[in-house]
């Protein structure tokens, strides 16, 4: 895990080729697909059949897409045999992740979800 001083703090000024090169990494998290297989690792190191089960993906489908993710550095690959097991690439997507769902739950609120006490019993 790498230490904190090995990492510019975030809030410096992003320069127009960090901000070209951070715009076209994020577009790996642009298909639902590898979003669900993100989220299925985030329990640990899974081959693909059972990466592809969770994620409701073909085996193919699956392979298609953490081929993506291999080549985004989003995950990474451990052969064993003829079995490929994926993780997460590094330390920092769990963080990455969570903080991806919690924005959007921030912003698109299930209905009811986030309703004050009082407002959620006098609806009933």
């Amino acid at each position: 895990m790498p230490h904190p001083s090995e990492h510019e703090p975030a809030g410096r000024p992003l320069s127009g080729v960090e901000a070209a090169a951070l715009a076209e990494g994020l577009q790996a998290f642009a298909t639902a697909s590898r979003l669900r297989l993100l989220w299925a690792l985030l329990d640990g190191e899974l081959p693909v059949e059972e990466l592809a089960q969770r994620s409701e993906l073909t085996p193919s489908a699956a392979s298609h897409q953490l081929r993506v993710l291999r080549q985004a550095r989003l995950v990474a690959v451990r052969r064993s045999g003829r079995q490929a097991f994926y993780r997460l690439h590094d330390h920092h997507l769990p963080d990455l992740l969570a903080s991806m769902r919690h924005h959007h739950e921030h912003v698109h609120p299930p209905a009811g979800a986030f309703a004050p006490e009082a407002e959620r019993t006098s609806a009933r």
